[in-house]
């Protein structure tokens, strides 16, 4: 009788593999990509197969900044992204009551929102939603300063948006005795951001030219709009530079140019920019040079602030000094002392 023999069988001796040799120099290589998957590892994949005869690749730590796929291959951790969706930042703006809020924003102050619930004439509750969608979309930032949230536009760019939207839109019907009033506030004196514009900033522009403290590089001795100017916007290529009295007229108006053009602070921002204002389709001066103005004109109180945001008010100091600096039309200092 033969005994079952109870030793395991033999193991086939394994043969060691070796990692593919390069093609001869001068030949192309013949490996397909499906063979390149399959030797592309990631370095710190474990080296016990998984049920299903693939390596599976250990987690992407944070500090490697990428991450493995199924197949092995390393790839960026975050995914490309597609192109931008202007009706997703429209959206947020069609909203009146966010528009209104926004409006209100558009001088670069920062407000809470209370106020702001009350310029867009919403309930708190309300506008803390809008806000909060403001936010999301990046239109807004918020700061918190003791038991208050202080809102402010993300960038001159909000602003640039909404004033250019502002030219396409048809006007609103007064609805009140003081809708009007307001309306016409604003087309004669209002912030553009952080710099002035308006009925008087398109004028103070224009004296700038006039006194040779702005010189137009197009020979085109006016700020009225030329024929490639875009709608409310600033301009991509900018007709003036500073002329031989840029120095004295300013310093006439409080600003020391030699400051503002060599700011403290590295800044990307250009000394001279200039928008096209949309009440007034001309050219308004924006820039450095336009906010250290604007500044100026508010510190020394020739400009104070109006009962509504954006909108501004001439002093009758104020009329007297810009009519003794600049050579702006009689009427209009006038119609502004009246203002006042």
């Amino acid at each position: 009788m033969t005994t079952a023999n109870n030793h395991p069988p033999p193991r086939r001796p394994t043969v060691p593999t070796r990692p593919p040799t390069p093609p001869p120099e001068g030949e192309p290589c013949t490996r397909s990509p499906e063979d390149e998957l399959a030797t592309h590892r990631c370095d710190d994949a474990p080296s016990t197969p998984s049920p299903c005869g693939d390596t599976p690749a250990s987690p992407p730590t944070r500090s490697s900044g990428v991450r493995a796929t199924h197949c092995g291959i390393r790839t960026p951790e975050s995914a490309p992204r597609g192109e931008a969706d202007p009706a997703t930042a429209a959206a947020l703006f069609a909203d009146p009551a966010r528009a209104r809020a926004l409006m209100a924003l558009a001088d670069g102050r920062s407000l809470p929102a209370s106020v702001l619930a009350d310029e867009a004439g919403v309930s708190a509750q309300t506008a803390s939603a809008h806000l909060a969608k403001l936010r999301e979309g990046g239109l807004v930032t918020v700061e918190k300063s003791g038991r208050h949230r202080y809102y402010r536009l993300t960038g001159p760019e909000v602003a640039t948006a909404l004033e250019a939207l502002t030219a396409l839109a048809l006007p609103r019907p007064a609805r009140s005795l003081r809708a009007h009033p307001r309306a016409t506030a604003l087309r004669r004196a209002r912030t553009c951001y952080d710099h002035l514009a308006g009925d008087l900033g398109v004028q103070v522009t224009a004296a700038l030219v006039a006194a040779d403290a702005l010189y137009p590089t197009d020979a085109i001795p006016d700020t009225h709009r030329r024929p490639h100017d875009p709608l409310s916007a600033p301009l991509p290529a900018h007709p003036y530079e500073l002329g031989t009295t840029a120095k004295e007229v300013f310093a006439c108006l409080g600003v020391d140019l030699s400051e503002t053009a060599t700011p403290s602070c590295p800044t990307r921002r250009p000394l001279l920019r200039f928008c096209l204002d949309w009440t007034e389709q001309r050219h308004h001066l924006a820039g450095r040079l336009g906010a250290a103005l604007l500044t100026a004109l508010l510190t020394q109180r020739w400009l104070t602030p109006g009962p509504r945001p954006r909108a501004l008010v001439l002093t009758p100091e104020g009329a007297r000094h810009l009519a003794a600096a600049l050579p702006l039309p009689g009427n209009l200092t006038q119609e502004h002392d009246d203002q006042s």
